[in-house]
């Protein structure tokens, strides 16, 4: 959609399947942001929700302050779907995507939106913040998973990522894949790719099984968009590969790579099936 003089400087877009107890304080941080230059609209697109996603979004109307609020309620499920759905409503120049899962700090959106007040392609993203979980297994989990070198260089864009129009324009229809995000990433060059500095909460899901089948989703992702669209490879960051920041790591924190190592374990011994989790 074509943006005109009226439209807010940035559209932030919430794909949410069964979302309820999530979606209320994703918006409530949204609407605690920093007021972003030229006004922002937030399109929630509940997509196949069975319970009550819809109308936490809507009551948080009251709250919205300066940013106007969509809701969006969709009969069948799926991201792809969802993304698309909530682009042709979009009237921004600047496209964030946001899981709904995810917190962002006070100034995020505004410094994504100052980094991509540009013509030509972009894409941002803040600093990844991985909370403490509440349960002990994947608290050691997260020990480790925290110093994987993928949060530390480039421009992760986990949970949450931004694009100029001119970026979006370099793919059609999103794809029926699993890793969205990395497809987005991946279509922009690391020197178009921008990391502001302020940060955003990113959780991990809670216990051992969970992480098995968040982490089976991970890994078929990543051998998907191999497979699929080798090319775009070219554009990841590079970043240190082979045993050297692992065994910095794991001595730093013992526990939490034998954690790690368990579950990539498990993975492997459990190949196949359709058992996934939510995003993580």
């Amino acid at each position: 959609m074509l943006t005109d003089k009226t439209a807010p400087r940035l559209s932030v877009i919430i794909p949410a399947h069964n979302e309820a107890g999530m979606i209320d304080a994703c918006l409530q941080a949204l609407f605690a942001s920093e007021p972003v230059p030229g006004g922002a609209e937030v399109i929630v697109v509940a997509n196949g929700c069975h319970d009550t996603t819809v109308a936490e979004a809507e009551a948080c109307r009251p709250q919205a302050r300066d940013w106007t609020l969509s809701v969006l309620d969709m009969p069948q499920g799926g991201k792809p779907g969802a993304l698309s759905a909530g682009e042709a409503v979009a009237r921004g120049a600047v496209l964030a995507y946001l899981d709904a899962d995810v917190l962002v700090s006070p100034p995020l959106l505004r410094q994504i939106a100052e980094a991509l007040d540009r013509t030509g392609p972009g894409y941002a993203s803040g600093q990844v913040v991985i909370p403490t979980p509440r349960n002990a297994f994947s608290r050691l989990y997260a020990g480790f998973y925290r110093r994987v070198p993928f949060f530390h260089h480039g421009v992760p864009g986990c949970g949450l990522f931004a694009m100029t129009r001119a970026g979006r324009s370099r793919w059609g229809d999103w794809p029926g894949i699993i890793s969205d995000d990395t497809f987005a990433r991946l279509h922009f060059a690391p020197r178009e790719r921008h990391a502001v500095p302020a940060p955003y909460s990113w959780p991990i899901v809670e216990g051992f099984g969970a992480l098995i089948r968040v982490r089976r989703r991970q890994d078929a992702g990543v051998a998907e968009i191999s497979r699929l669209y080798p090319a775009l490879l070219a554009n990841d960051d590079a970043r240190p590969r082979g045993p050297a920041w692992v065994l910095r790591a794991a001595l730093r924190v013992p526990l939490g790579f034998l954690a790690y190592i368990a579950v990539a374990i498990a993975v492997r011994l459990r190949q196949g099936g359709d058992d996934w989790a939510r995003g993580r």
